[in-house]
């Protein structure tokens, strides 16, 4: 079940409020920039980068994911492995908030997001 309108809004206060804080500045966003997105009830940060054999192409890679669970009035955190699949982010797997998901990725305390 995709997220309400009221989610929805709060979703795009704080992750605008995380892009203000984390964004690269402006002359480095076309090598690497930070944005967010929503699909369904999950919410996905990612980079876009210039492919490299292309530069003229780009590709986005997502680095962390939260798929809220209406049940439990959770958000469940998940982080991009080299393996390509996404896992549970163990250190703090579940959020109350959507403020709380963003918080934890800019504070990467594992590295575990940006590396």
């Amino acid at each position: 079940m995709a997220l309400s309108e009221f989610e929805i809004k709060k979703v795009e206060k704080a992750g605008n409020a995380f892009l203000e804080k984390r964004r690269p500045p402006v002359h480095i966003r076309k090598q690497l920039d930070l944005s967010w997105r929503i699909e369904n009830q999950s919410v996905y940060i990612y980079e876009t980068r210039p492919v490299w054999n292309n530069p003229s192409e780009y590709q986005d890679l997502d680095i962390a994911k939260t798929t809220f669970i209406r049940t439990q009035g959770k958000w469940k955190i998940f982080w991009m492995r080299q393996d390509l699949k996404w896992h549970g982010y163990e250190p703090n797997l579940h959020v109350k908030s959507i403020e709380e998901f963003f918080s934890v990725v800019d504070q990467d305390q594992y590295a575990c997001f940006f590396g």
